[in-house]
């Protein structure tokens, strides 16, 4: 006998929840019977997937192996399934779509309410991670496709959905507080807020510091966006913020100022991204029209 596809969902669920009940609950059936599923599953192959305890289960050598494996057949067989519905000129069924945090929630309230208006038989399941965890769930078929930045996911394909630059956000007491755009220099001496290393706008920000005489606060590193823009709101410094949140959540707050810069080296390119073999890619051209339309629609007061 071989593992049955069903079989493999229990499997993959029991490792991402890391409890047999959990993974039950997921699937919608009854934990003797998923138990006993890889149970079957153990005997047929003569191996132990899961070490049981009262902490959950934990994945053994064989069960990563196992479930590294199971992922890519899972994956093939969706994209099977979708291969299927092609063809049409229209978006429907299920897309799992991940998300940098430091996009999502600035560009896709909009783009949720286009897709259902436009697309009504079209599901579309969200989630938000970090560059790392997008790119490995993009290639292991946990996601369809991604919403990040091109430079950091290689051999994949792409569509770009929209250039965005830098603004500096400001108290209203600061000595850049004012209208109209500001020039790198203009930063020289300032106390600049900066979000945590492991964000690809860190190393930007830092690079348009170091160019504009400026230094990035060592007493506070944001873990978000949010985090520095109310920092910035104190007066603790001046906080660098990507294009998209500026203009679609730090221009509605009142104890700040916002001004775009003037330096054209400096953007982020942001793209839909999906795996080059995907039945899918009409469908994912399909999404990034309405994607890049809402993007334009929030960036239209950017520089370009």
């Amino acid at each position: 006998m071989r593992p049955t596809l069903r079989q493999l969902q229990y499997i993959v669920a029991v490792s991402e929840t890391g409890r047999f009940h959990e993974a039950a609950k997921r699937l919608h059936v009854s934990q003797p019977s998923l138990s006993s599923q890889i149970a079957d599953v153990e005997q047929q192959l003569d191996v132990q997937l899961f070490e049981r305890g009262r902490n959950g289960a934990l994945m053994t050598p064989h069960g990563e192996e196992f479930v590294h494996r199971a992922r890519l057949i899972l994956r093939d067989v969706e994209d099977l399934k979708a291969s299927m519905k092609t063809g049409d000129n229209t978006l429907s069924g299920r897309i799992r779509l991940g998300v940098l945090p430091s996009v999502g929630p600035y560009l896709l309230p909009p783009v949720v309410k286009d897709l259902h208006r436009t697309y009504p038989q079209l599901r579309l399941l969200v989630e938000e991670h970090w560059t790392d965890r997008l790119n490995a769930q993009l290639l292991d078929g946990t996601l369809d496709c991604i919403i990040s930045t091109p430079e950091d996911h290689k051999d994949l394909a792409s569509e770009l959905l929209f250039e965005e630059h830098l603004w500096v956000c400001a108290a209203p007491d600061d000595a850049l507080a004012g209208t109209g755009p500001l020039d790198p220099s203009d930063l020289k001496g300032s106390e600049i807020l900066s979000v945590g290393q492991s964000h690809r706008l860190s190393a930007s920000v830092r690079d348009l510091a170091s160019r504009a005489g400026a230094d990035v606060s060592s007493v506070f590193t944001g873990t978000s966006l949010d985090a520095i823009r109310h920092m910035a709101a104190t007066g603790a410094g001046v906080a660098i913020l990507p294009a998209i949140y500026a203009l679609s959540e730090a221009r509605r707050d009142a104890d700040l100022v916002l001004r775009p810069l003037r330096d054209k080296s400096v953007k982020r390119r942001v793209s839909l991204i999906w795996r080059k073999t995907s039945p899918m890619a009409d469908s994912f051209g399909l999404m990034a029209e309405i994607l890049r339309e809402d993007a334009l629609a929030i960036l239209k007061d950017d520089l370009h």
